[in-house]
């Protein structure tokens, strides 16, 4: 059903979101998202991107026409720093409903993301995690795979030693479970179920030799052509490799690139995270590594701003602005 066109649009701000939405909030949005995806009732845009030494400029976007909306997320990364935003139009009249500052939205999604490929892809009895990286998106996919696995242990690698230790006092804080500093890379993935890397890795540091038979791995870094986390001989044990969408790891993950080629047969047996969530099947028992490969998708952005959207319309939240008012200009 569309939703009813205002007069005004609304302006969302990191802390409104924050309001009326969390991480189980953004789960089953994605989750919904990812089934009318599968559906064909929902359809990414596949990602734009440019490059530059230091940074990127990205466009990622959705529509779910059948609820009125369409959308895009605009956000430049430039030497760590990053402030994204949400624009959504009406698809029946191209007017904006709502631009949403989307800093936390972004995490949330990805940590979500996260969370729907653990929930299918690890052991069902998987407790201990090793997270790659202590950034701002280290704390998200944590909580991800906690949502989905009873977690005893987590064991934490990065290559700045203090900012290691800070996420690790931070885990310890907010968690029961066991947190251990590691000093490797190798320490903190041995004998690891469920392995999360989440870096700006410029060269593979992950590889076979690293990772137990039935791991899971989460790969969320390398989500430029230049970068790499996961070495080839990996994916050369995968039993199931799982992308969030085939269009943007073909154009953009150098990691499947190099190990699959351009886009033709060998991607054949790769598999939308959205087919995941419609065929509904566990983990096979006798699988060795499963990987999920995501980069960020619109379709993901658009399902957590469609549900944000809704819950801010029915509560009243957000600052209004009138549509902006068309002008003809004056030629001189």
């Amino acid at each position: 059903m569309a939703i009813e066109v205002p007069d005004t649009f609304l302006w969302l701000t990191e802390t409104d979101v924050c309001s009326l939405i969390d991480l189980s909030g953004s789960i089953e949005a994605l989750e919904k998202g990812l089934l009318l995806e599968a559906q064909g009732k929902a359809q990414n845009m596949t990602k734009t991107q440019t490059v530059w030494p230091g940074g990127s400029l990205n466009v990622t976007g959705a529509q779910f026409t059948g609820d009125g909306l369409v959308g895009v997320k605009v956000w430049s990364n430039a030497h760590g720093g990053a402030a994204p935003i949400m624009v959504v139009h009406g698809s029946d009249d191209g007017q904006i409903r709502a631009i949403i500052e989307a800093f936390s939205l972004g995490q949330m999604r990805t940590a979500a993301l996260s969370s729907v490929a653990t929930k299918w892809l690890s052991k069902e009895d998987a407790d201990e995690l090793a997270i790659i990286g202590s950034g701002h998106q280290a704390l998200p996919q944590v909580a991800a795979v906690a949502t989905v696995r009873d977690l005893k242990r987590v064991r934490v690698f990065s290559p700045t030693a203090e900012n290691r230790a800070k996420f690790v006092e931070l885990l310890k804080s907010r968690y029961d479970f066991e947190v251990l500093d590691c000093a490797s890379a190798e320490a903190a993935v041995k004998d690891a179920p469920i392995i999360t890397t989440f870096t700006r890795a410029k060269e593979p540091f992950l590889f076979s030799s690293m990772v137990a038979p039935g791991a899971h791995i989460n790969a969320g870094g390398a989500i430029i052509p230049s970068n790499a986390e996961i070495a080839q001989d990996v994916f050369a044990r995968c039993t199931k490799v799982v992308v969030d969408n085939m269009a943007q790891c073909q154009k953009g993950s150098k990691e499947l690139i190099d190990y699959l080629g351009p886009a033709n047969g060998g991607w054949d047996d790769v598999v939308p995270i959205c087919k995941l969530v419609e065929e509904q099947k566990v983990r096979p028992g006798d699988a060795d590594i499963t990987i999920y490969k995501f980069m960020g998708m619109g379709m993901a952005d658009m399902a957590s701003a469609v549900e944000i959207y809704r819950r801010a319309v029915d509560q009243g939240v957000g600052a209004k602005y009138p549509h902006p008012k068309r002008t003809t200009p004056q030629l001189t």
